[in-house]
């Protein structure tokens, strides 16, 4: 017998609100229509790592030569709403942030259930009431002190960042299985908001994060044909751009614009879990980096994704949207500000030239710096989609180019990894996805990229720029004084933290994702 099961905490709000009967039949109708589809994915991607593993490098797919070689093709016009996306700001689905970003001047605000919200059950719920109220404009939040803060006149277009393919929702369970979390995520929020927000003159619009292929980006357009038949709204009412954060998307972009064409508006370049998806993919191989820091969007594999991305998009008449600059600017220290606002600004330069209609931010401070770069460039242009770079003729060879020229693996570095990974699992843990660390607004993409090098630089003997090698003896001895430096592993959930880390970097095996290894351990 076919049955939903609420194993969170089921009343008081906002849970009447949000899981309601009507509300989670339409999550589970859902699931059950496309759960056979998601599981084939998620086994292709498995499949696929292991014809990585054996030597198979990614090309461009013959099977779907056709769709790259038409040139008549195009994406569905953008939404009113979306036609200007010169500056987006991006946060967890909570209260305060929300509002900040809604105000902030950024043309979209994406609320993110994904890399910067740390899913306990009560933010997850709590997320989706926090957008209701944001939809109707009720959102509200008075802190400790008393301070009210309030939407504005005029506010930034919403989206939503559901969680990947990969994750569950292990507190509502489908014919005894665990929800897949990217429709719970969608399925809430679109039942709860989407005719409301056609009423308002918008629509439902989404971020789609972590996909590998055109495939999974079809299940998508599935999931919108499904919910939109359900809830009697047009196709097409629903708009989707897409995150092209795996090194495997990058070969299917084209593709993965073709599959949501009706609902598509447009790709965007998401920095950190990109480089994390080559070491993911390549874990011994061709895809050792060096320092971080030092892996900068210059690069050769990281420029030809980010030129192909613009080509690929204004070929097809879609939105390119550029990377984040997560800096939060500090109070007081006007020196750090200098530097850092210095790169900012650099960083957005060469998005705005490189033919990008729009960029990231992570803090309301760093949108007028933003969009000072993107006026200046577009004038009073919505967008550059007429920039169709036809310079640019990118290989498989040119995506697979990972030379950094005087790359180094230093200690720093390693150090900086440590430590950066560690304070923010501590914080995830305990309840914070977006966590402000040493001046940037840190989300999972860069534990994930940090404990992937540490992972990858043992488990390869790499040598260290002062000649020794990185080893286990070395990263334990690292990791032992950053504890120290931090209060030690009473503090908040640092003994968890440590366990996870070192579940992680210690692993015979490559851990696909720290999320999936830490959820367990989250209320």
């Amino acid at each position: 017998m076919s049955q939903i099961e609420v194993v969170g905490r089921k009343t008081g709000p906002p849970y009447d609100q949000i899981l309601t009967p009507e509300a989670l039949a339409f999550v589970a109708a859902l699931q059950r229509d496309l759960f056979a589809a998601r599981e084939e994915l998620l086994i292709r991607r498995d499949r696929r790592l292991e014809d990585l593993a054996a030597g198979l490098l990614p090309e461009f797919l013959d099977e779907t030569r056709i769709i790259r070689e038409d040139p008549a093709w195009r994406v569905a016009p953008a939404a009113p709403d979306l036609e200007d996306r010169r500056v987006e700001i991006t946060g967890p689905v909570e209260r305060k942030m929300m509002i900040n970003a809604l105000n902030s001047g950024a043309s979209v605000f994406m609320a993110d259930f994904e890399d910067a919200l740390s899913p306990t059950w009560e933010n997850v719920v709590e997320g989706q009431a926090n957008l209701i109220d944001a939809v109707r404009r009720r959102l509200t939040f008075t802190s400790p002190e008393g301070k009210e803060y309030r939407l504005a006149a005029k506010t930034a277009t919403l989206l939503v960042r559901p969680r990947g393919w990969h994750l569950e929702e292990r507190h509502v369970l489908i014919d005894g299985r665990p929800v897949s979390a990217s429709l719970f995520d969608f399925g809430l929020y679109v039942f709860h908001n989407a005719r409301e927000l056609v009423a308002r003159g918008s629509g439902p619009y989404f971020y789609l994060p972590k996909l590998e292929s055109h495939h999974e980006a079809r299940l998508w357009n599935e999931a919108f044909v499904h919910a939109q038949d359900a809830l009697g709204l047009p196709r097409g009412t629903i708009r989707a751009t897409v995150l092209i954060e795996t090194i495997t998307a990058a070969f299917e972009m084209e593709e993965i614009l073709w599959e949501l064409r009706e609902h598509a508006a447009g790709l965007n370049a998401g920095r950190w879990d990109y480089i994390f998806s080559v070491i993911r993919k390549f874990p011994s191989g061709c895809g050792v980096l060096p320092d971080r820091s030092q892996v900068t969007m210059t690069v050769p594999f990281l420029r030809a994704y980010s030129d192909l991305l613009v080509a690929t998009c204004h070929r097809r008449g879609a939105h390119a949207i550029g990377g984040m600059a997560a800096f939060i600017p500090s109070r007081r220290d006007a020196e750090v500000n200098e530097r850092a606002l210095a790169k900012v600004r650099e960083d957005k330069l060469r998005e705005s030239r490189a033919g990008f209609d729009g960029t990231w931010v992570a803090h309301p401070d760093l949108v007028p710096v933003a969009k000072e770069i993107f006026d200046a460039h577009l004038g009073d242009r919505p967008h550059q989609k007429d920039v169709l770079r036809e310079d640019v003729d990118v290989t498989a060879g040119d995506l697979l180019d990972f030379r950094v020229e005087g790359g180094q693996v230093t200690e720093g570095g390693a150090r900086h990894n440590v430590s950066v990974a560690l304070r923010y699992i501590d914080a995830w843990l305990q309840g914070t996805g977006a966590a402000a660390i040493d001046n940037l607004m840190e989300d999972a993409a860069t534990a994930e990229i940090s404990r992937a090098q540490l992972w990858q630089w043992l488990h390869n003997r790499t040598p260290l720029a002062d000649g020794r090698v990185f080893t286990a003896e070395l990263y334990r001895e690292i990791r032992t004084q950053e504890i120290a430096k931090l209060g030690g592993e009473e503090v908040g959930r640092l003994r968890e933290a440590v366990e996870v880390f070192d579940e992680l970097v210690l692993s015979p095996d490559f851990v696909p994702f720290l999320t999936s290894q830490a959820y367990p351990r989250l209320d």
